[in-house]
């Protein structure tokens, strides 16, 4: 890639295929984007880090300069929390983007945030109550202090006074087990055709980003001219690339795959038509029938969290997503010819990688300059393996 036909400011870090820059995304001037691929700040004051709690990213007019950076028809993939999403949802709708759907990114690993209710009772009781002993506590001396410390060890395990006791099994919060992923799409000029046509942009990369499997489809009567396929298409065969990309991943967890129980190859189920006509051909009441793994979780894309090796190559980073999902997600915009993908938010560089591993040029912006560091000696790594 020529970064220089395009007046890119100074960079952090670059080689052919990867432009990293170190500064604030609505102070840039880009343009001739072609899909935006992120994981913006959630604005949830994490770990108390300045950059998720300046509220970036509920401002339309961050995504409103974002935008203007991108062609038309340019697709946007953003992740949120689940907490925050919607406002993160609503600004980018509010900056002009259309908002096309929302992917469910689901994994069984998220550890609770929740707080005991019942214990916060008791240990609010045993520090206001100085110097007695508390209903059930055993004391290691005579003072205040030695009554609370042993107070607190004693309810690590049990409520202790009645209040708690009335509170024992009360939380705060559930089990995070998904992050939404926005999809969204820079209004296109005209058709999805003209917009492919005139701008080299348009949809989404499905065939590429089909799920494989071994699916087997058939009708109940050989003379039938086609049927349905589990994509909802149809012809006379399944797809050979594999099923239709859903707007769900998953993590492949025990907890997640057991949602999705295995059916036996040869389970037959019915559809049964109400038109006159029938239904793909067939006459009134008769079904079409179809066997494989239809209730399986490998009908959606499968991608575990961010592993040990890929959270230390190179870097500590909070918020690392995993290169299979960011891989996954780059290949889904990927246009046929012209692509180049802006990650205005890319910290700890996870888009950059997916977009090199794909043969995707790629510009990445941040404001951190510890995550900028920890980018740059992540590509820097990559660029070493690869030679």
């Amino acid at each position: 890639m020529n970064w220089n036909n395009l007046e890119l400011p100074e960079p952090y870090y670059s080689d052919e295929s990867c432009y990293l820059i170190h500064g604030d995304c609505r102070k840039q001037s880009l343009s001739e984007v072609s899909a935006v691929v992120t994981d913006p700040p959630y604005e949830l004051g994490f770990m108390g880090k300045a950059w998720d709690s300046r509220g970036v990213s509920f401002l339309p007019e961050t995504w409103r300069i974002i935008r203007e950076s991108c062609k038309p028809g340019a697709p946007l993939l953003s992740f949120g929390g689940t907490r925050t999403f919607h406002r993160i949802a609503v600004a980018i709708e509010d900056a002009g983007w259309e908002i096309r759907d929302t992917l469910m990114w689901v994994y069984g690993s998220g550890f609770p945030k929740s707080l005991d209710i019942s214990k916060a009772i008791d240990k609010a009781a045993g520090e206001y109550v100085k110097g007695e002993v508390l209903p059930s506590s055993r004391t290691t001396g005579a003072s205040g202090t030695g009554i609370a410390t042993t107070f607190r060890e004693k309810t690590a395990t049990n409520p202790q006074t009645l209040e708690a006791k009335l509170w024992d099994g009360w939380g705060t919060g559930l089990k995070p087990s998904f992050e939404p992923i926005i999809l969204a799409m820079n209004p296109l000029d005209g058709t999805f055709a003209n917009n492919a046509l005139k701008h080299g942009v348009a949809g989404l990369n499905i065939d590429e980003c089909r799920v494989e499997g071994k699916y087997k489809w058939r009708a109940s009567d050989s003379k039938v001219e086609g049927s349905i396929f589990k994509d909802g298409s149809f012809g006379d065969k399944p797809h050979p690339a594999g099923r239709f990309p859903s707007n769900l991943i998953h993590n492949g967890s025990d907890e997640v795959l057991a949602l999705f129980p295995q059916t036996k190859s040869g389970n037959w189920r019915g559809y049964k038509p109400k038109s006159p006509r029938g239904f793909a051909g067939q006459k009134i009441g008769q079904p079409i029938f179809w066997n494989g793994d239809s209730g399986s979780a490998a009908r959606f894309f499968y991608c575990a969290k961010a592993s040990r090796s890929e959270r230390g190559e190179g870097c500590v980073h909070p918020t690392v997503k995993p290169l299979a999902l960011m891989t996954y997600l780059c290949k889904l915009v990927k246009m046929p010819e012209y692509n180049l993908i802006l990650d205005p938010f890319c910290g700890s560089g996870t888009t950059l990688l997916a977009c090199r591993k794909l043969g995707i040029p790629c510009i990445g912006i941040d404001s951190d300059e510890k995550s900028c560091e920890i980018a740059a000696k992540r590509l820097s790594q990559s660029v070493m393996r690869l030679e």
